[in-house]
Parts: C-alpha cells; sequence; structure tokens
C-alpha cells in the first residue's frame, strides 16, 4: 500500500467574508462576521500527487484523498475505516422509473452506521492534533454517535446533547461509546444551546455543524469519490437530503479544488436538496427566491436527520443550489417509509429514512421535469435502516 502524502494545507478563509484564521489553532466561526470558515490548500502542490492513477494505490478510506485533508499524519489515531464507500447501480430502480443511470452512493457501512463518521473523523484529527481533549455535540441523531465513537477512538471525552424523541437505538449507541449524553425536550437548536453554555462553562471544543471548519472537509471527500468511481468524471444530478447540509457543501467544494487541480473541467453536477415537508427550510427558501432561511416552526419528520429548523450555513447551502442549476424539493413522511421499503425490496439496500427521502425526491425532479430519466443520477442514502426499526416492515 503507497504511504499517504502530507496535508497541504496552508489556511482558513471566511466562506462569506474572505477573512483569513490561521489553521494552526483552534478556530470555530469567522472572527470578523460571524459566518463559516473554509479550509484552503496549497492545490498547485496537492496536484503533483493527487491523481485517479496515485490514490488507486492507497488506503481504501477517505484518507486517500491526504493532501487535501486537513491532518493526515494524524488519521491513524482516530480513523475506524471511514469513507470510500460503495457506488452501487439501481437497475430494479431505475427500470421502475425509467432511468437507466440511476447509481445510489450507499454510506451505510460507515463506521457507526452514517456518513457522518467522514466529517466527524477530520474534525477530531485536528482537533487531536491542536490539544483537544473535551468535545460538545449537539446532535439530532447520527453525528453524535460518531462523535462518542471517535472520542474514544482517541481517548478524548465526549459531551452529546440531542431531542429526547431520536431513535431509541442511537441514544443507546451514544451511552455505549461512553460518552456523557443529555437528553433535551426540544430540537436540535435546544441541543446547541446547551452545548454552547456547556462549552463556555467547562471549556470543551464544539463541533457542531460549520461552526467549526473540518468536518466539512471529512465530508467533501464524497465528492472526490464520485469523481475517483465515476473514472475522472461527475454525474449529471445528485440528490442529498438536506438537514445542515454539510455534505452538499463540501461535496460542492470538492468539486472546486478537482477543478483547480487540474483533474476535471468546469462541468459540475446539479445538486438538489430533498427535505421533508415537515421541515423544509432551504425549500420555502428556494422557492421564495431567499438567500437565508428563516427558522422552521414546529419541525416534524420521521427522519431525523433532516429535522433542521435553522441550519448554520443555510446561505452556502441555498448558494451551492444556485451555482449548480439545481433546486430544493419537499417529500412527505409516508413516501418516505414506502421509499425506504422499495429501496430494501428492489435494490438490497437498507437504507435510512434520510437516504430514502432522496428517492422520494427524485419522483417529484422527474415529474416536475427539473431531472431527466436519461441522465446520470446519484442517490445519497446517507446512513443504515438498522437503527429505525420503527420504520421497518
Amino acid at each position: 500500500m503507497a504511504p499517504l502524502p502530507a496535508s497541504t494545507l496552508t489556511h482558513l478563509e471566511c466562506s462569506i467574508c474572505g477573512e483569513r484564521h490561521s489553521a494552526d489553532e483552534l478556530q470555530t466561526t469567522c472572527r470578523a462576521c460571524g459566518r463559516a470558515l473554509l479550509a484552503r490548500y496549497d492545490l498547485a502542490s496537492a496536484a503533483r500527487t493527487l491523481s485517479r492513477d496515485s490514490v488507486g494505490g492507497r488506503v481504501g478510506s477517505m484518507w486517500r484523498y491526504a493532501e487535501v485533508l486537513p491532518a493526515s499524519e494524524m488519521s491513524e489515531r482516530v480513523s475506524l475505516g471511514e469513507g470510500f464507500t460503495p457506488l452501487l447501480k439501481a437497475p430494479q430502480l431505475g427500470a421502475a422509473l425509467g432511468c437507466d443511470r440511476l447509481l445510489v452512493k450507499d454510506e451505510g457501512g460507515n463506521p457507526t452506521g452514517s456518513f457522518k463518521a467522514r466529517g466527524i473523523a477530520a474534525a477530531m484529527a485536528k482537533a487531536v492534533a491542536l490539544g483537544v481533549t473535551d468535545v460538545g455535540m449537539p446532535t439530532a441523531g447520527n453525528a453524535g454517535s460518531a462523535a462518542a465513537a471517535y472520542c474514544a477512538r482517541a481517548g478524548l471525552a465526549a459531551h452529546v446533547a440531542m431531542p429526547k424523541d431520536a431513535p431509541q437505538a442511537i441514544i443507546d449507541e451514544v451511552r455505549n461509546y461512553g460518552a456523557e449524553l443529555a437528553l433535551v425536550d426540544g430540537y436540535i437548536g435546544d441541543a446547541g444551546r446547551l452545548i454552547a453554555e456547556g462549552c463556555r462553562e467547562h471549556g470543551w471544543f464544539e463541533m457542531s455543524t460549520l461552526k467549526e471548519p473540518y468536518r466539512v472537509e471529512g465530508k467533501k471527500t464524497m465528492g472526490y469519490e464520485l469523481w475517483e468511481q465515476l473514472d475522472g468524471r461527475l454525474p449529471d444530478a445528485i440528490l442529498y437530503p438536506t438537514g445542515g447540509g454539510t455534505g452538499l457543501i463540501g461535496m460542492w467544494k470538492a468539486f472546486e479544488e478537482l477543478e483547480e487541480m487540474g483533474l476535471i473541467g468546469s462541468e459540475r453536477p446539479r445538486m438538489f436538496a430533498i427535505q421533508a415537508e415537515g421541515c423544509a427550510p432551504i425549500v420555502r427558501a428556494w422557492e421564495a427566491g431567499a438567500e437565508r432561511a428563516d427558522p422552521w416552526q414546529a419541525p416534524e419528520t420521521i427522519a431525523p436527520g433532516i429535522r433542521v429548523p435553522g441550519p448554520f450555513a443555510d446561505d452556502l447551502i441555498l448558494m451551492a443550489l444556485r451555482e449548480s442549476g439545481g433546486s430544493a424539493v419537499a417529500v412527505a413522511d409516508g413516501s418516505i417509509v414506502e421509499s425506504m421499503r422499495e429501496i430494501s425490496r428492489m435494490e438490497g439496500i437498507d437504507a435510512c429514512p434520510e437516504g430514502a427521502a432522496t428517492l422520494a425526491g427524485l419522483r417529484v425532479l422527474l415529474a416536475n421535469g427539473a431531472i431527466a430519466r436519461d441522465e446520470e443520477i446519484v442517490l445519497f442514502n446517507t446512513g443504515t435502516g438498522l437503527k429505525h426499526p420503527e420504520l421497518r416492515g
């Protein structure tokens, strides 16, 4: 197996105002405007070693793209083998929909059963390198179990807060990994306020979605994998279940980096954010032509990962949708449950409700003409359905 090259990380940059920040100290959000920070790399240097041929002989995880990850030298301490998940053809589903080039990126095989492992691994690697000992994490579910697992792996203390009506399997998982868990009577925003208070009082490092700069770096590797698994090209359309939107933002960043390294041209997939009808702040903002999304009141959906009433990086999500020529649609809970069963029974893929929402969303987008049936379409199944026995059958 080929050794991994060093990270080419140079600094952090505000996603909105462009203010530069050091990558050699702990950072949260921009000190000038309070918005999300993004990692920047010496991509000219990275391009000298990162290619389809070179990564083919590397470790079968997301760390194969070490040049464009924040702390590759620390990966062994925190890695559980996250990433490099299969991109599966879906011929039966495709035939039923009239889509001959339908693919599913199945994230359910990641450690702790979801794509959250990618972001948490990247953030944890940098946190370890910078001397963090305690991590605070508000979550709707899967990010909490990933944080608990990776803190256990790295020898850090995890402090997790989540809504008390989160799936019991995830609650049990967080506790099993040894995290301190607080269950709140409310939503992820209420969990976030509790964790923020704990961080101020006890000095924990907060790893809320896009309130630290490195979770998006792990999630962007989904974009690199699409490029590699599709032999150096990108699909026509990507459907992504959108709560906090880190993966959507991360993949859009990955495509920009690939172009700057000369590995693709200016072509981009159209990005489609899929939300639930009972919690659709991005869809509402998209339909209104707004640049920011107002918080959704009384969010309700069976898919906890997309029950995020006020995503912190709403502006970045909407920007990616506009720049890609995509859009945002909402689907009913009933169609999510039906889609979970269809994906399982027609393709043998055990989809979580968030991942199944993308199939429900595809039906809407085919019907309204936003996606053509002859296009190459990727649905993201972001986790295993095993954590949701209440929705099975």
